[in-house]
């Protein structure tokens, strides 16, 4: 069998194929080399091959890879390399064992630390003043042409980068494999099925939506870039007692043509309204509005098709304008569920289950379960009501159930609000006592709350609405530069999409758990951090591009020994890094990781403005310097189009 991990067997394939692009491009092998392909990773290799690779471009330096540790993706990742080869080094140097050393490799804060740092005791070392040992290994390491600095700092050893790998790595690298740079194999073979956004039907998207949305649709991305194959799945809130009472409410509300014609506005509407009367005459009065919602649910429940009736008027009406909006956003669903597509049977499957571990008692007709044997914390839950009804956390349990029959996911995320939490934990201890063995698989991504609305009392602010509103601010800024505007091709569209990323990146560029009240301000600045100043920083680079008048077919071979200023080494440093960003995103789960690196990047890459010309140069230094922007550009639109942004290239 081939060993793919050899630099020599890379370079037979690669010359064999003699790719131009790997995008998305899947290679059909002969037999007799696709035979040698049986691991996932290898296959994963194989369709993303491209004529220039990190291993033939290290190999024209005089280079070749370092031994891999286990979970390095060197083919993929240049740091890998470089780790491979300083944990290979120290453990030589020291006696440790490399897989002590490569996990204690770490990107430092800023780039005056070094590329790599490693706290020595990480190191476990015994009997020793790791200060000391730091300075005398600092001053031995050899450099080779991986490294152009090896320092020490306190307890820490500092390891600066070879310039020269990076230009001709790196540069390569993006340019080469353009909208995969950044990806690596680490799920590849592995399935995800993800949750996220369900909202209830019959009611508008408002900002508190937009979290779930984004950052789901962010997190699908993210698993199908590091090799996952991702299943998208909006489990509706389509089911329950509110649509009873929204049924009562339009009886009393309602109107066929409002319906027709905008029917998502009217629905809202009928439910603030019988709200509002009931919370005027109180929920308790027999036969009064909360009695009759309850009494309709459940002849929903038992399929009177009488009550079903204006229900599927509402569920379908709801998820086309569900869909359109979930388009001006980039998200996509492979799978729409929801609460009432649990079927009865499977409810009852899903109790009787309980039962039968020993789960439930009953308690005035209820059946209910006792968490607290297992966790004090969680308390005890209902799993079905007195008059027989259905609750969500039943529902959860059987679409758990059904959709791990389905996907056989070797993960699942819920997307989930902090406001949940007690219940995302309920749920998963209830599939954990249920002796499910896929009940570990399950994880919960939570995030905090948009403040200062709600849907019953009318006080949200719906997300079409703020679309709009960014979308024509953005369009007036554009308007005041004449000569700009005057060369977009479709301003209105261009104004939207930047409005859509204000929206979005204010909501992204703090950590998720965090709550934050809604306000106007924040949601229509384009000062400082922003979207738009990311859009901005993408259009320029176009631009560059677009004056310099030079041959893309040109910039791979530029010669990089010209790039000698400062701001270009910090701009290929910060390049280099992005493939271990999407890593340390897929462990916090957090798109202000990401967000935060586009924003470094961005301000490398205005920095350089004032220092790496390219109109006006020697046409030798021009082509160095644009291939350098270049795969600044092509880097920051994989990471805006990660977090579901569309790249604009002029405004």
């Amino acid at each position: 069998m081939l060993n793919l991990r050899s630099p020599h067997i890379y370079n037979r394939v690669f010359k064999l194929f003699q790719l131009s692009r790997p995008s998305k491009r899947i290679v059909v092998l002969p037999p007799h080399i696709r035979r040698t392909f049986h691991r996932p990773t290898q296959l994963y290799i194989a369709r993303n091959m491209s004529v220039q690779t990190i291993t033939s471009n290290l190999e024209a330096l005089g280079l070749s890879q370092p031994a891999p540790y286990v979970d390095s993706q060197p083919e993929f990742n240049v740091i890998d390399v470089i780790r491979n080869y300083i944990a290979d080094e120290l453990s030589t140097i020291s006696g440790v064992d490399k897989a002590l050393i490569f996990p204690a490799l770490d990107t430092p804060s800023t780039l005056e630390k070094g590329d790599l740092i490693i706290p020595l005791p990480r190191l476990r070392l015994k009997g020793v003043n790791p200060k000391e040992k730091a300075t005398e290994w600092a001053a031995i390491f050899p450099k080779s042409k991986y490294l152009s600095e090896v320092k020490a700092e306190g307890p820490f050893i500092q390891f600066f980068f070879s310039k020269e790998l990076l230009f001709n790595v790196v540069i390569k690298d993006v340019l080469t494999r353009t909208t995969e740079y950044g990806s690596l194999p680490l799920g590849v073979g592995k399935k995800l099925a993800i949750e996220f956004s369900s909202p209830n039907i019959a009611k508008p998207f408002h900002a508190g939506h937009l979290r779930s949305t984004i950052i789901g649709g962010f997190l699908a991305n993210l698993y199908e870039r590091l090799g996952w194959d991702v299943t998208r799945i909006n489990y509706l809130g389509d089911w329950g007692k509110q649509f009873g009472l929204l049924a009562v409410g339009f009886e009393k509300y309602g109107d066929d043509a409002l319906l027709k014609s905008d029917p998502i506005n009217h629905l809202f509407s009928v439910y603030v309204k019988i709200n509002a009367d009931l919370k005027e005459e109180g929920p308790d009065l027999e036969g009064g509005i909360n009695d009759q919602a309850r009494k309709f649910f459940k002849r929903m429940e038992d399929g009177d098709e009488t009550a079903l009736k204006n229900w599927r008027v509402f569920r379908d009406l709801s998820i086309d304008k569900y869909i359109k909006t979930y388009a001006r956003l980039n998200i996509k669903y492979e799978f729409y569920s929801g609460e009432s597509q649990v079927s009865k049977e499977v409810m009852d499957n899903a109790t009787k289950m309980f039962e039968d571990k020993g789960l439930v008692h009953v308690d005035r007709g209820a059946k209910l379960i006792d968490l607290t044997k297992f966790n004090k914390k969680l308390g005890k839950c209902l799993v079905q009501k007195s008059d027989g009804t259905s609750i969500y956390l039943t529902r959860d349990v059987g679409e758990a159930i059904g959709r791990y029959e389905k996907y056989k996911f070797d993960k699942s995320i819920y997307v989930i609000a902090t406001q949940q939490d007690l219940h995302v934990a309920q749920f998963f201890e209830i599939l954990k006592q249920m002796g499910l063995p896929w009940a570990d698989r399950l994880e919960h991504v939570n995030f905090g709350m948009v403040l200062g609305m709600s849907t019953r009392n009318g006080t949200v602010v719906f997300l079409d609405d703020i679309l709009e509103e960014t979308k024509e601010k953005m369009h007036e800024v554009m308007k005041k530069n004449e000569a700009k505007y005057a060369q977009i091709e479709d301003p209105e569209k261009i104004a939207d999409l930047i409005g859509i990323s204000a929206v979005m990146i204010q909501d992204m560029q703090s950590k998720r758990i965090n709550n934050y009240e809604f306000k106007w301000d924040r949601m229509l600045s384009f000062e400082g951090d922003t979207g738009p100043y990311l859009q901005y920083a993408h259009s320029r680079l176009r631009s560059v591009q677009r004056k310099s008048g030079i041959e893309e077919s040109k910039l791979a071979n530029a010669n990089f020994d010209l790039l000698v200023e400062p701001a270009a080494a910090n701009l290929i440093r910060i390049l280099a890094q992005y493939p271990d960003t999407l890593k340390k995103a897929q462990k916090t789960h957090e798109p202000s990781t990401i967000v935060t690196y586009l924003f470094t990047l961005s301000h490398v890459v205005s920095q350089c403005y004032d220092i790496l010309w390219v109109a006006g140069q020697e046409e030798e230094l021009a082509i160095a310097r644009l291939a350098l922007y270049s795969a600044a550009r092509q880097v920051l639109f994989n990471g805006m189009t990660l977090l579901g942004l569309t790249p604009v290239d002029r405004m």
